[in-house]
Parts: C-alpha cells; sequence; structure tokens
C-alpha cells in the first residue's frame, strides 16, 4: 500500500541552509526578516514566561499616558473622528489602557492592528475585541483622521549591515555550514552609499540601515498627510547615521547569538531616529524630538499618575514606585528609548515636545 503522507516541513534552519548552500549567502536582511516572520508567528513572546517585555506590560500608566497624549492632540487639533492605529500591538495591552483613557475624553475611535501573528492577534482580541486587523496600512481606511502609535516595532524590521574591510565597504552577509550560521562580508563594494565622514571607519566598523523601516514610514506618513493626524512612534535607539553593530537576540529575558536557532529568539536592532526623521519630512510631516523616554513620560506627568494610584492601592506603592522608575530611569528604559512624534502640516504641537 502506498503511503501518501505528506511529509513535515523542514524546520527554518534547514530551510535557510538549504537556500544558503543552493544560491550562496543571503543578506542578514533576509535571515533576519525570516527568522522574526517565524519566531512572531508561532508564540506569544512576551511576559515572564515568554523571552522579553514591553513598556505596556511593566505598567498600566504607559498606556494610560499615550491615550491622554492622543486624547490632547486630537482635541487640539479639533478632530471628531479619529481612527487609532497600532503597528505591532502585542497583546493589546497598550492599545487597551489607552483607549480607556480616550472613552474618557469622549472618544470611542475604531480600531485598526497591524498586526501578523494570528498567537498575538488571538491575545488582542481579548482585549480590544473591537478591533479590526490588517497585514499593512492598504486595508486601514483612507477617510479619517488617523492616531498611530508604534511602541517596539520598527526595531524588529529587517536590518541591513554594511561592515568596513580593507577592500572598502561590503554588505554584511549570512553564509552556513551545515545549520551553522555565521557573518560574512560580501565581494560588492558598498562605498559609493557610505556618508562621506564614515567612510574611512576603521576595518570591522558596522553601518546599518533599514530600508524596510524607512519604506514604513514614508507609507505611514503619505496617509497621515492626506487623511491629517499624528503617529507616535517609542522605541530604543539613536539618531544617526552612526557606527554600530546593534543586532541582538533575546531569549528567555538573556541575550543570545543572533546566528543561532533561527526563527527562536527575537532580533533586533536599534532604530535609527536621524533616518525616519528625514523619512517623514520628505512626505511634508511635520516631525517632533526625538526625546528620551524619560523626559516624555515626565512631560506627561508619570510622577503624578503613579503617586495617584499609590493613594488609590497603598499596598502597590512599592511596586508603581519600582514601575514609574523602570520606564523613567537613566539606568533602566528613560534613556536608550527615545520618542518621536510626526505630525500632518497644520497640527498642533503635541505634548511633550516643547
Amino acid at each position: 500500500m502506498t503511503d501518501t503522507t505528506t511529509p513535515p516541513e523542514p524546520l527554518l534552519p534547514e530551510r535557510l541552509a538549504r537556500a544558503i548552500t543552493l544560491g550562496g549567502p543571503i543578506p542578514l536582511s533576509q535571515f533576519m526578516g525570516a527568522a522574526n516572520a517565524h519566531y512572531y508567528g508561532t508564540r506569544d513572546p512576551l511576559g515572564t514566561r515568554g523571552d522579553f517585555t514591553t513598556a505596556p506590560e511593566i505598567s498600566q500608566m504607559f498606556g494610560e499616558l499615550v491615550g491622554a497624549w492622543l486624547a490632547d492632540l486630537a482635541a487640539r487639533a479639533g478632530v471628531q473622528n479619529p481612527r487609532y492605529v497600532e503597528f505591532g500591538p502585542g497583546r493589546g495591552t497598550l492599545a487597551a489602557d489607552a483607549l480607556r483613557v480616550l472613552g474618557e475624553a469622549g472618544m470611542q475611535p475604531p480600531v485598526h492592528f497591524i498586526e501578523n501573528s494570528p498567537t498575538l492577534r488571538t491575545a488582542q482580541a481579548e482585549r480590544v475585541p473591537d478591533a479590526e486587523w490588517h497585514l499593512d496600512l492598504v486595508g486601514v481606511p483612507e477617510n479619517g483622521p488617523l492616531l498611530v502609535v508604534a511602541n517596539e516595532f520598527f526595531d524588529a524590521l529587517p536590518i541591513r549591515q554594511l561592515v568596513a574591510t580593507g577592500d572598502g565597504w561590503r554588505e554584511r552577509l549570512v553564509a552556513c555550514q551545515d545549520t551553522l550560521f555565521l557573518p560574512i562580508a560580501g565581494d560588492r563594494s558598498f562605498d559609493m552609499i557610505i556618508p562621506p565622514d564614515l567612510r574611512e571607519a576603521a576595518p570591522g566598523s558596522i553601518l546599518e540601515t533599514s530600508p524596510a523601516s524607512v519604506a514604513v514610514l514614508r507609507g505611514l506618513a503619505a496617509r497621515l498627510e492626506k487623511q491629517g493626524g499624528a503617529a507616535l512612534i517609542i522605541d530604543y535607539g539613536y539618531v544617526g547615521p552612526a557606527i554600530g553593530d546593534t543586532l541582538q537576540a533575546v531569549r528567555g529575558h538573556r541575550y543570545a547569538n543572533p546566528f543561532d536557532a533561527p526563527g527562536e529568539a527575537d532580533l533586533t536592532a536599534h532604530v535609527d531616529f536621524g533616518t525616519l526623521k528625514e523619512a517623514a519630512e520628505a512626505e511634508g510631516l511635520v516631525v517632533h524630538g526625538p526625546v528620551t523616554q524619560g523626559a516624555f513620560l515626565c512631560a506627561l506627568g508619570i510622577e503624578a499618575r503613579a503617586e495617584a494610584l499609590s493613594r488609590a492601592a497603598p499596598e502597590r506603592a512599592e511596586q508603581l514606585a519600582i514601575d514609574r522608575d523602570r520606564l523613567i530611569g537613566d539606568e533602566a528604559m528613560g534613556e536608550l528609548f527615545k520618542v518621536m512624534a510626526v505630525t500632518a502640516p497644520g497640527w498642533p504641537v503635541p505634548a511633550g515636545f516643547a
């Protein structure tokens, strides 16, 4: 009797190894994109049982202040019917907290989530059951202004790395031996796209770019310019371009080798806010910041909010203080994380960016 059982699909490391064996080393961006697509599509990575914890999961204060920021900006812009859009909304925790504050301000915006993961969509539906889900902005209606949030979204988009060698700048590729993956320098010269002040960097220096991030930002900016609205971008990063290797992997709340077991760890890189700013301005938007997360949350009143919550629940006062310090402390998230807002022309200056 003939066995018609379909053989199981090879695991991601095996598929990547086969592609590299047949076609040669692949760009880091391709490796990172495949790894993160598998990673986010097959699990809930958040919380103590996952691999990392984001600001909305640390404290309700984070989402509440974002909601207050959105409500204040929309009110001063004279907007009555905005849409709430969030890129990579995790478990929906930030959205639930922000939408609660928006509701208290008299706003009940339709909710649109840009999310590919079936697992995370299920978690989001538990917290925000009326949301609509999309793979990208294409499905979001084109009528009405948009209030957009992207918290720790851009850091997970694929990056390219260019490495300085004795023969000039080359793209960093990923090669493999069996299923052991390792970075190598390619043969093609990239000298002409290196900023002039960085071209003479020492051999081994790395310059990162993220065409995927620029494409997302420019697409978002085009929608905001057309429909009106604003976007709040929060992520760890810097104002570049600058030299440095920021690619990292996190698994079980510990750093791991980014090239080990692709698809089983969260691969991220620091966000170049300088490049995102240029992309938004090229589409005609007004850019505010970036400022540090600590300065932003303090300007929005996190200290007062923590005190109010402590008075309402004295037994939580110590934990609330710990959570507040984790969000704004220079040695925690306060300095490394940056906040940037982009607004349609004619919109008021958002809170926190005076």
